[in-house]
């Protein structure tokens, strides 16, 4: 039950728009069989991911970005729930602290990428420097970078440069083994609506909402002005992003899912092979153990 994972690609070079991507497709799926497709794919993912650490050859690095109540938490919950926790290394990004912001914004990123043979995901990553920060740009300030000490001189130059070495960043990556996919889980302002009176009128969903969340719903075209410029400039054809419609959890995941398996599938993974003496020595091994008494 494949769904058409292109759909979703903003391919590098195109004139982007956030608007030209729906909210609500289903894959023309039911729930039911969404849930079904969904286990099938993570059977598959569970085997990829053996075959990842195995060969030893790549990591891959999953990237999610989206909006308050977007469905981030439960997407990585769902999709990576078969996965060996061994080989998984899940990292949630919140404001920099005191040391970090010591450091160019990249740096505490680069400390939270995936080994070789692993699998990393990124709960919101080095794209709040060009999505909050450009929304919020005093809180460049809090950067310490020499030139940049008011917010009238963060420019057009700046967010340029800033998105260049995002670029530059990633495509090192890319030139040394990491696989990167990014999502950004594309929910419309109704549905977040209704999913933040959830979190309010439930009192076991109480803790999710914050005052502040209702401060940047306010922002939402600004929000949606720095994802549509982000997007356009960073999604290359080594790094590309997927823009996931997310109004309905169910789909979200999968589309995640089969993106993700499509992915390692065309790495098309090898186990390794013991060198031949070794491999006729194990005939022996084997004889000595079946001879023990």
């Amino acid at each position: 039950m494949k769904t058409n994972t292109k759909k979703y690609l903003a391919k590098a070079g195109m004139q982007f728009s956030i608007k030209d991507y729906s909210t609500t497709y289903d894959g023309h799926l039911d729930k039911e069989a969404g849930k079904e497709e969904l286990e099938r794919v993570k059977g598959e993912l569970k085997d990829y991911q053996e075959a990842l650490y195995a060969s030893d050859s790549h990591s891959l690095l999953i990237i999610f970005q989206a909006m308050d109540a977007a469905g981030k938490d439960s997407a990585i919950e769902h999709v990576m729930s078969g996965l060996n926790p061994q080989g998984c290394q899940v990292y949630s990004f919140k404001t920099p602290n005191s040391e970090e912001y010591s450091h160019d914004f990249l740096w505490r990123h680069y400390k939270a990428l995936p080994e070789r043979g692993k699998i990393g995901i990124h709960n919101r990553s080095h794209y709040e420097n060009v999505l909050v920060c450009k929304v919020h740009p005093a809180y460049v300030l809090s950067e310490n970078i020499p030139g940049y000490d008011d917010v009238k001189k963060i420019d057009k130059k700046f967010w340029k440069e800033r998105y260049e070495s995002i670029r530059n960043f990633e495509k090192h990556l890319v030139a040394n083994g990491t696989v990167i996919l990014k999502f950004f889980l594309h929910v419309s302002k109704d549905e977040q609506k209704q999913r933040f009176l959830d979190r309010i009128e439930e009192p076991s969903k109480n803790w999710k909402f914050s005052a502040g969340d209702l401060k940047e719903r306010a922002l939402w075209k600004d929000y949606m002005a720095a994802y549509e410029n982000a997007i356009r400039e960073t999604s290359t054809d080594d790094a590309p992003w997927y823009v996931i419609p997310a109004d309905k959890k169910w789909y979200a995941r999968l589309a995640i899912s089969q993106i993700i398996e499509e992915t390692l599938e065309s790495l098309n993974l090898k186990y390794p092979t013991l060198p031949k003496e070794e491999a006729d020595q194990l005939e022996t091994i084997k004889q000595q153990l079946l001879s023990e008494k």
